[in-house]
């Protein structure tokens, strides 16, 4: 249990690492160079220790590059420009809806079905969206615009959603190209990394000749190392051991610890005030995730009997 706690401390860690980041470097130079490091870092690994497996057929290529565009490109993309202008907490929390948009897009998309309560659930959910979207967590946020969301709440959603989607492709491509996962994400890294770094030196950063702040050149490198190192080598090897011990309904009651950590490193590192609105949100999107998950453990046991 204290290494699930750790995880998840360690997730929340990287959002605030992420605000900390952009006070050293223009924001898609930030993701390009990161995604870039963690890419070549993993096919390293992968070209040292599993060589047989490191080879790519010309019919895979494509499947790799949609990976890349849509699970590291604009996933990562859409999430840096809108921390900019919410909260590390925020932020972390939106991320929190991922298990009901991937039950949704396995709703849509894989046609699975869901019963009354899964949907209650869900509903519950993003009933939870409200306050926190409600509550303006700085002064310069951005003008709200369509509806009740601003345009960087709709760049956290379109990030959340994008990874979800990511999870499934990537799913896909090591079960139908038996790719391992390293060698998987370290072509989906790398690819979605150089489009980023594109994308930074296209939409007018300044690369003058990098877009780091004067002097803040060390600073950025120990952020970008302390991002890569937590999140592509720790985080991702210690949550496949603890799938081993720990089902996956449990890891993803356990992961609404996240935004809790989020808030107390974003108070504690950076000065964030967290309001009430959060820990309404908080409150129903664990009612929500809470009543979904025991029908699913409810709907397993049938189908197992």
């Amino acid at each position: 249990m204290p290494l699930v706690i750790l995880l998840f401390a360690m997730f929340a860690s990287l959002f605030t690492l992420s605000k900390s980041a952009l006070e050293f470097s223009e924001p898609f130079f930030l993701i390009g160079s990161r995604m870039t490091f963690a890419g070549l870092i993993l096919l390293v690994h992968q070209g040292i220790f599993n060589r047989q497996a490191f080879k790519i057929k010309f019919s895979q290529f494509l499947p790799l590059v949609t990976l890349g565009l849509v699970s590291i490109y604009i996933t990562n993309i859409a999430e840096i420009w809108g921390i900019q202008y919410m909260s590390s907490a925020k932020a972390c929390l939106i991320y929190s809806l991922s298990p009901f948009l991937a039950a949704l897009v396995a709703f849509w998309v894989l046609k699975e079905k869901l019963s009354s309560k899964k949907w209650l659930g869900l509903f519950i959910g993003f009933i939870g969206l409200v306050p926190i979207l409600y509550a303006q967590s700085s002064p310069s946020e951005l003008a709200k615009d369509l509806l009740i969301f601003s345009w960087s709440e709709m760049a956290m959603i379109v990030a959340v959603i994008a990874s979800v989607y990511g999870w499934i492709l990537l799913k896909k491509i090591i079960n139908q190209y038996r790719f391992t996962p390293i060698m998987a994400n370290g072509v989906s890294m790398l690819i979605g990394g150089v489009l980023a770094l594109f994308h930074s030196y296209l939409s007018g950063e300044s690369w003058t000749p990098f877009p780091i702040v004067e002097n803040k050149m060390m600073s950025f490198i120990e952020v970008t190392v302390w991002m890569t190192l937590i999140s592509n080598v720790i985080c991702y090897n210690l949550y496949g051991y603890l799938l081993k011990r720990f089902s996956a309904t449990f890891m993803s009651l356990a992961g609404l610890v996240t935004p809790l950590f989020a808030s107390l490193f974003g108070w504690y590192f950076l000065d964030e005030v967290i309001t009430w609105h959060f820990y309404a949100s908080m409150i129903l999107f664990s009612i929500g995730l809470t009543i979904f998950y025991h029908e699913e453990i409810r709907m397993t046991a049938n189908v197992n009997v």
